[in-house]
């Protein structure tokens, strides 16, 4: 977040986040709140962003339960994110899951996604 409100980089927030930020605790939306607008660019689900995560949920990337997790994927990839830096190192930081992301994101035309933590970032 220290690079964002810097400016060295562009925080991508989709409209999922944004929901889910709702219902979180004070010490996980502080951040947020506290970033320049200029820093920030929304970004939103969409037809083709569903149609994305289905493809996944279809490929057995992850199951149906974590239909969510590959939503935030497929946002990312059609907005032609650099990277998703995620805490999630079940179902979206984990390097079987990044490969299959990425089979599917090629075969759909998309580029490949890099998916990190926030460790590998700072």
């Amino acid at each position: 977040m220290e690079k964002v409100q810097k400016g060295d980089l562009i925080l991508l927030i989709s409209d999922l986040l944004i929901d889910e930020l709702e219902y979180a605790p004070a010490a996980v939306t502080a951040p947020f709140e506290s970033l320049p607008d200029e820093c920030i660019e929304r970004v939103f689900s969409t037809a083709e962003t569903e149609f994305l995560r289905d493809q996944y949920l279809a490929a057995g990337v992850v199951g149906p339960d974590s239909a969510i997790d590959a939503h935030h994927v497929a946002v990312a990839t059609v907005s032609r994110a650099d990277l998703i830096v995620s805490w999630n190192f079940k179902h979206i930081v984990h390097v079987e899951k990044i490969r299959s992301f990425n089979v599917v994101n090629l075969r759909e035309g998309y580029p490949p996604i890099d998916i990190r933590s926030p460790e590998e970032v700072v």
